[in-house]
């Protein structure tokens, strides 16, 4: 029979898997001897079972739940539901991780209409008595049955004004049994039937509650946030009642070992004398800071500041603690990890390793990767924000702050900002790469179509640029220059805000402040990468780009995309005019034109990243994309092609496709149009060999041909490539080393990969294809629908944010392993947007990845990500031979118990074979242990 309730002293700090983050925290504090309200832990496992059987609790748990119940009654010496001194207890929610969003806690537990009597005459103090019942039936209602707070509120605030109160603590006896009886009655009126009196169903519904309240909707987003599987479960932690609403020397607090905001240490925290927990963060009353309580409890706060310190010493981590006064008597109702700023983090790691305890290797563990994105984007000043209106939320597309004027067009975008100098918006329907300029000018982009990988969000990572994407429920005009969402109709001109780390748009201007790194960020990183085996490249179309990736730490670039060099003004009309030209030497007189230009591009790259390997990917996107939509541009076009528009229009037209994604584009441009290879091969050769002369720098080129799905089309445009490179190198009496290689984004790529690595160098995984062609999804229309699969749990997270291990990891593992088998010396990298996401980099370094590859801005969460994982790794073997010396030295310890016995009843030669037995076993036992420490 399984066992499915836990009293506090049964557990400890490392079943957290089965008692959640609360309850193993408690259970801790028990065994350290603290002063800890007792009470049971119903675990994990039970949730599971919850969901298992229906959303029904079994008859065993409630089985296991009424018997410790009954324990719990005797270590008490109270009865639950007794009518002279009841028992009363909490009881707040505990998964694994920390999850804001589950069940709020419920305390008071267990009073009804005849216990609360008792419970008066029990106290002699009536009033607290009524005070805690109807905090009782208030949270149950709100937070079990889900009857709105603010009806109870509504309730509160009216009997305080008739009696000319203030403070709820300032109401009498008589007026609490008033509001009281008004509770009810809305509780009536709401589920249609009486408040339930029995304590046995209050406490059953209370745990249901929390069970059900894994499957919120805010648990859901949360989750997927944080990368936490659904199938954990969460805890529930039932805990005998103390009251810090008893008078004058009770209250109730929220306390920190160090500061969450700033990492500094000192103890951080407020309370609040006769109150109860909800009292601290509803903001009624104003509570204290934490030194007051010295002056007000003296022999209280001395014994705080002693476990306060004792929980960071055995923790060894700043803690966040819950604790309630009872008349004079401290007890600790909670402590965890405490959650923090990424500047606290950071902070907070360093001086711990500074102070001796813990080790560099524990201290970047302790740093969630994925925070470093507040330490390099802007983020909302916090007063601003409060008074912030939220009229709309979608994707989180690209993180920071963003606040300025509406634009709906790139060109309007770029003249405000550059000419008058204001802070702008771009909002479109959807961006394109002819947008890129206005993208550069403004602070932020609003998308109404697209995913976390369509173009807004891809090139807004790139350029460090706030975007919010996929915003389905506004309803757009660009022509008139006008949306509408929540409510709102907003102008051009107009102020919105943008938060691109959660998808929320304000309305109006609200103040960003600029972000800041401090020595603390460069300790972190320069201990992470001592640890880490991936290299950490980056995706980059820029000089500037580039530059800045460098500073955050990028060993090379392992994707440029040469399809946004064409967009400048003075380069479009010649792509154009090569896409309109009808014959092979007209195509190839429009693409010479465009050799210095690119051959410029690829210099200021090659110079930026000072011999460091720059991976060129050649012209990837359908030609429909550079040709003109505008009429006027097609007049131009026309004259310049020396065509009548209609022509023009007509090829144009042409060019579109119904699955442009999976159309005429990637290497199918240069088996169709070899001469666009020749060009930009030229380019990348001549301008590797003259940075190579003129500044010294060993540079090696690795030109990356796109969409192959098939080793002869790799093999007809290599050999393009390759007569072209010999050819400049022998103009440029050059001996340069260059590399080809090709992306693997096609599923028929990756299942010929031992093939297509007889002809590619290197393989760089384009996972956002691959993970399109994969499931079948449009990334820019997959979010349209993706919600309903995360509501059903079909799916937990957006495959194309977080890497889909189970599908597109297969792949991406089989093409690695079978790229080695022919070619053991192949680098092997990825230049999805999961190059940046810490989950994906994990799974990268575990199928041995040479590199990952992600935009500018993500470079420290990969180098973190890539340090974690290495350490996690190298813990995890430790473990399983940590496992295998204890297996190895239990053996030993049998055989010894045999040889005793065969001594006491055998011959001698018996003992002496069995010595032999235990000596070979010893010996075992050390060479496991020699291999551990070599390890």
């Amino acid at each position: 029979m399984s066992k499915f309730v836990y009293r506090f002293e049964e557990g400890n700090a490392n079943m957290r898997e089965l008692l959640g983050g609360k309850g193993a925290n408690l259970a801790e504090m028990t065994n350290l001897g603290l002063p800890i309200p007792q009470g049971f832990t119903v675990t994990t496992q039970a949730c599971t079972d919850y969901y298992k059987q229906g959303k029904k609790i079994s008859e065993e748990i409630q089985k296991q739940i009424f018997d410790e119940l009954v324990v719990l009654e005797e270590k008490q010496g109270k009865k639950f539901g007794d009518t002279e001194n009841p028992l009363l207890v909490s009881v707040r929610s505990g998964a694994r991780a920390s999850m804001p969003g589950m069940m709020d806690t419920i305390l008071n537990l267990g009073l009804n209409d005849v216990s609360v009597e008792g419970f008066a005459g029990k106290t002699g103090n009536p009033r607290f008595a009524y005070d805690s019942y109807r905090r009782f039936i208030q949270m149950f209602s709100d937070v079990v049955m889900e009857v709105p707070k603010s009806l109870f509120e509504r309730v509160l605030d009216e009997i305080k004004d008739a009696k000319g109160v203030k403070y709820d603590m300032d109401l009498t006896a008589e007026d609490l049994k008033e509001v009281i009886g008004k509770f009810k009655a809305i509780y009536k009126d709401k589920m249609g039937e009486d408040f339930p009196q029995d304590p046995k169903v209050q406490l059953m519904e209370a745990v249901k509650a929390v069970f059900r309240s894994w499957d919120n909707e805010r648990a859901i987003v949360y989750r997927r946030m944080n990368d936490i599987p659904g199938d954990w479960g969460t805890a529930v932690n039932v805990q005998s009642m103390v009251f810090g609403n008893m008078g004058n020397t009770s209250g109730t607090g929220v306390a920190f070992t160090r500061n969450p905001a700033t990492g500094d240490k000192g103890i951080f925290g407020e309370y609040l004398i006769n109150a109860q927990g909800e009292d601290v963060v509803a903001g009624i009353r104003t509570p204290q800071p934490i030194t007051k309580l010295e002056e007000d409890l003296p022999e209280c706060f001395a014994k705080f500041m002693e476990i306060a310190n004792k929980l960071e010493d055995h923790y060894r981590d700043m803690q966040d603690m819950e604790f309630t006064i009872e008349e004079g008597k401290l007890y600790f109702l909670q402590t965890r990890s405490g959650k923090r700023t990424a500047q606290a983090a950071l902070q907070i790691a360093c001086d711990l390793v500074d102070e001796g305890k813990i080790t560099e290797e524990e201290a970047v563990l302790r740093i969630e990767a994925k925070s470093l994105d507040q330490l390099l984007h802007p983020t909302f000043d916090p007063e601003a924000l409060k008074n912030g209106e939220c009229i709309g939320q979608a994707l989180p597309a690209s993180p920071g702050a963003a606040a300025g004027k509406v634009y709906f067009t790139a060109q309007d975008a770029k003249v405000a900002h550059e000419s008058r100098g204001e802070r702008t918006i771009l909002v479109r329907l959807e961006t394109s790469p002819e947008d890129i300029e206005g993208m550069h000018a403004s602070e932020g982009v609003l998308t109404v179509r697209g995913g976390m990988t369509s173009h807004a969000a891809v090139v807004a990572r790139g350029m460090g640029t706030c975007c919010v994407s996929g915003c389905g429920e506004i309803s757009i005009s660009e022509d008139d220059k006008v949306f509408e969402l929540g409510g709102k109709t907003i102008h051009q001109g107009d102020y919105i805000s943008l938060d691109g780390s959660t998808g929320k748009i304000y309305y109006g201007d609200i103040k960003t402040v600029e972000a800041s790194v401090s020595g603390n960020f460069g300790r972190i990183m320069e201990w992470a990468d001592k640890f880490r085996r991936l290299q950490v490249r980056t995706n980059a179309d820029t000089p500037e780009d580039a530059a800045n990736a460098v500073r955050y730490g990028a060993e090379g670039i392992g994707l440029c995309r040469t399809e946004h060099m064409f967009f400048n003004p003075d380069r479009i009309p010649k792509i154009r005019q090569m896409i309109l030209s009808q014959t092979v030497e007209q195509r190839e007189k429009a693409l010479n034109a465009l050799i210095p230009f690119q051959k410029g591009d690829f210099k200021a790259l090659y110079e930026t990243m000072e011999g460091r390997p720059v991976t060129i990917r050649f012209l990837d996107p359908p030609l429909h994309e550079f040709v003109p939509s505008d009429p006027a541009d097609i007049d131009d076009l026309a004259v310049q092609m020396m065509m009548s528009a209609e022509q023009v229009q007509e090829i144009c037209d042409s060019l579109h496709e119904f699955n442009p994604m999976m159309g005429h584009r990637g290497c199918r441009l240069a088996v169709t149009y070899p001469e666009i290879a020749k060009m930009q091969t030229r380019a990348v050769m001549e301008a590797a060999i003259e940075v190579k002369e003129e500044k010294g720098y060993d540079i090696k080129p690795e030109i990356m041909i796109p969409l192959v799905g098939e080793k002869k089309e790799l093999k007809y445009v290599k050999d393009v490539v390759v007569e072209t490179a010999e050819q400049v190198k022998a103009e440029k009496n050059s001996d340069i080393e260059y590399h080809i290689g090709t992306m693997i984004e096609i599923p028929r790529a990756a299942l010929l990969a031992d093939e297509i690595a007889e002809e590619a160098e290197f393989f760089s995984f384009g996972t956002n294809d691959l993970t399109q062609m994969t499931f079948g999804f449009s990334r820019d229309d997959a979010g349209k629908f993706l919600e309903e699969y995360y509501k059903k749990k079909i799916y937990e997270s957006d495959p194309f944010a977080r890497l889909d291990q189970n599908g597109v990891g297969q792949l991406v593992a089989m093409a690695a392993k079978k790229g080695r088998k022919v070619r053991p010396n192949i680098k092997l990298g990825i230049c999805g947007e999961h190059g940046g996401d810490p989950s994906s980099v994990e799974f990268c370094h575990k199928v041995g990845l040479t590199y990952v590859s992600c935009s500018p801005f993500r470079v420290p969460i990969a180098r973190l990500a890539a340090a974690q994982a290495a350490i996690n790794e190298k813990r995890e073997k430790k473990s399983v031979i940590d496992e295998d010396l204890k297996e190895g030295l239990k053996d030993a310890a049998d055989k010894a118990q045999a040889i005793a016995k065969d001594l006491a009843d055998a011959s001698v030669e018996a003992a002496k074979a069995g010595l032999a037995g235990l000596k070979a076993g010893i010996e075992e036992a050390k060479k496991a242990y020699n291999a551990s420490k070599k390890d």
